[in-house]
């Protein structure tokens, strides 16, 4: 060890002491950029800090691809979405390290993950909704905790991977303004939705805080006072760094021109606490801004701290050995128990909307089934955005063929296209319907349509969708195939397996379909875990992150950032067709002895579970608390409390949580939480309540609710 810095003995902020006094303020500078460069004297290597983990190490060749974040949502089940982050983080260990002894430092190769996204999904049309945890600010916290969790891992001292939560903060379309748009939530909206979750995520921890593109109350997030000083750092009391999003330093002053020029944006950004440039503006003008007394070393030196402190915690600066994560070995990448999760995800995130007559399980082995629709052989509808690449990707013509029993007849025809009418108007797809005992549709959205403002090549508004239903030529196939059975006096069965990142409207769907099963971006073991759901090998275990609306005509202006008219908590039921944590399953559940005892600082709230259905299966019990009638301005329920369990057939299990009475606060219009006076009813359930919940089916929707006064 030839300096103080390199010596793991020593503490940390000795450490920082001394490598800090031992750089000019120019190679301070050139550290705060993603891109930074080796300091060759010193030992120290050159890193590169953009990389991505949504859902498996992204972006850098082979690695394990777990459900798209809104599918892992779907699985409400915090323990297992830790789980899978620990995985990711495992294989990004051991793909860093081989790079490294290859001597690359590149792109995508480290160690600082870019995730997760904790933005509200407030609006479906949103097309990186897809990359969220849900419309939920309790669900969103408590998952993308779990997420950190993972991802660091448990030594205090150490990283094994460093999370970033973003965007930070009130971010979630429109994509095509993103860039110049400025938004005034209430200051109810603002605490009570848009904050929650980032808040969540510093309390457990999570390393690095990334800005957003927009402007909130007038200043561009990634250089807001409000939010980088005065809330995140003198309010919640983050240690972390701040990362600007990419290229949104430059926003400043070419499309928000809140500033003159770059050396003004690098000011504005790093007195405001963005430590690191994704983008070039620290690269170009950080030091001009220097030159010209705009910032001081004293601030470059701050940010720099918070940086390398995060590059010390990740072994960086240690001699070789001493990183107890830096053995991992690249067996670990696509290893047969990151399979297995993967597909046990994969199982966990499908949503059975809907399920007539016990359409599925398919136990009754029928002779024929029809495989159809635009998306039966697709692989980016596995994927989503934001993927690695495995060497197993299992689409749903491939798993169909791998779990079918033999003795089936199955035949594959696509029948329509994805976005556009066919040129050819010969229906032989129409006329096997028809003929097959089970008619399977693969339908809905792909990444090409929706995504982010870039990736989404098909999408003409950079990523969003302008309308949220079903693309209209799948429709009109799924009427003409509807049409076909009918004519021949058939009794095939419509099975429809829905794809896509996001809410789409299906109220005609849920008339044509005989089942509908929602499956997201199910990831490497998608087309085996449907196959394998769809023979009954396994059940449906998702819930829904997302209510689904009607129709577009049921949304707010999309860039309407009011939470009024949106979401399960302030929506009109009359315009939800699938309500937010709503899922059946191949066995049901009932409620019952829903008690809460209430004490000075918490309350002791239980219910009983009982699997009342003739299969094991997992229920997610859901606690709801809903305010006095009297109350205005307040949603009509909100998550208080959840938990995923595995329940046999027959028996009763009791769940129990212990909830701060401060939990039982709602937000008035000052954005303060206050204790409402009257009577509140708490409701627990396997969905979010709704009036109309029967006219879904399922007997594992029925619920218990009590009347309790905090």
């Amino acid at each position: 060890m030839e300096y103080p810095f390199q010596n793991p003995e020593l503490p940390l902020e000795e450490r920082l002491d001394d490598v800090i006094g031992r750089l000019s303020l120019a190679e301070k500078c050139t550290q705060l950029r993603w891109k930074s460069p080796a300091i060759q004297r010193l030992g120290i290597s050159a890193y590169n800090w953009w990389n991505e983990a949504l859902h498996g190490v992204g972006r850098n060749g082979r690695a394990t691809v777990f459900p798209q974040a809104i599918g892992m949502a779907s699985m409400w089940d915090g323990a297992f979405t830790e789980e899978i982050a620990s995985a990711i983080a495992d294989e990004a260990r051991a793909k860093h390290h081989e790079a490294a002894r290859r001597g690359s430092f590149g792109h995508y190769q480290g160690l600082t993950f870019w995730t997760p996204n904790i933005n509200i999904f407030r609006d479906p049309r949103w097309g990186r909704g897809q990359e969220t945890w849900g419309e939920d600010p309790y669900l969103t916290g408590e998952l993308g905790a779990a997420f950190v969790r993972g991802l660091q891992g448990s030594d205090p001292q150490r990283l094994k991977t460093a999370a970033c939560a973003k965007h930070f903060a009130v971010h979630s379309g429109p994509e095509a303004l993103r860039h110049e748009f400025d938004v005034h939530p209430t200051p109810k909206d603002f605490r009570e939705t848009y904050l929650p979750a980032f808040k969540r995520l510093v309390d457990e921890g999570v390393e690095s805080v990334m800005g957003a593109y927009n402007r909130v109350y007038g200043e561009p997030c990634c250089g807001s006072k409000i939010l980088l000083q005065d809330i995140l750092r003198d309010e919640w009391g983050f240690q972390g760094h701040v990362v600007s999003d990419c290229w949104g330093i430059k926003d400043f002053h070419t499309t928000h021109k809140v500033t003159a020029n770059s050396q003004e944006s690098a000011a504005m950004a790093l007195r405001n606490g963005c430590d690191l440039n994704c983008g070039d503006v620290y690269c170009d003008s950080l030091e001009v801004a220097l030159a010209e007394g705009l910032v001081t070393e004293e601030e470059v030196d701050q940010a720099l701290r918070r940086l390398w402190r995060a590059r010390f915690k990740l072994g960086m600066f240690d001699p070789a050995g001493h990183d107890p994560y830096a053995n991992t070995p690249m067996s670990v990448v696509c290893c047969e128990k990151h399979q297995k999760m993967a597909f046990q995800a994969a199982v966990k995130s499908l949503v059975l909307l809907k399920n007539d007559n016990q359409t599925l399980p398919l136990n009754g082995d029928p002779k024929y089934i029809l495989l159809s629709g635009p998306l039966v052989s697709e692989v980016d509808v596995m994927l989503g955005n934001y993927f690695g690449m495995s060497p197993k990707i299992s689409t749903v013509l491939e798993g169909m063929a791998k779990v079918a029993p033999e003795g089936i007849r199955m035949d594959y025809r696509a029948g329509c296209l994805l976005d556009r009418p066919r040129p050819n108007p010969a229906d032989w797809a129409g006329f096997e319907a028809a003929a097959s005992d089970v008619v399977l549709c693969c339908m809905g959205l792909t990444p090409n349509i929706e995504g982010e403002e870039g990736d989404a090549i098909q999408s003409p508004h950079k990523g969003d969708r302008e309308t949220i239903e079903l693309l209209e030529d799948q429709l009109a196939y799924l009427k003409n195939i509807r049409a076909s059975i009918k004519k021949k006096g058939s009794s095939t069965k419509v099975v429809v397996l829905l794809f896509g990142g996001s809410a789409i409207a299906i109220p005609e769907i849920q008339e044509l379909a005989d089942a509908i099963l929602q499956v997201w971006y199910p990831g490497e073991a998608g087309g085996e875990a449907i196959a394998s759901v769809l023979f009954g090998k396994a059940q449906p275990g998702g819930r829904l992150p997302v209510s689904i609306p009607r129709s577009t005509a049921d949304l707010p202006p999309y860039d309407d950032y009011s939470m009024a008219g949106r979401t399960y908590r302030y929506m009109d039921e009359e315009k939800i067709l699938y309500p937010f944590g709503f899922g059946l399953g191949y066995t049901s559940f009932t409620y019952k002895s829903l008690s809460c005892e209430i004490g000075k600082e918490s309350c002791e709230i239980s219910v009983e579970v009982q699997n009342t259905g003739d299969l094991d299966g997992d229920e997610v019990v859901q606690l709801y608390l809903s305010p006095p009638k009297h109350a205005s301005g307040q949603p009509r329920h909100r998550l208080l409390r959840f938990s995923r369990r595995s329940i046999p057939a027959g028996e009763t299990v009791k769940v129990n949580w212990q909830i701060p009475i401060a939990d039982l606060a709602f937000y008035n219009d000052e954005g303060k939480p206050v204790m409402l006076p009257g009577v509140h009813t708490l409701q627990a359930g396997g969905c979010s309540p709704f009036a109309k919940l029967t006219d879904l089916g399922g007997a594992n929707l029925v619920r218990a609710e009590t009347e309790i006064s905090p």
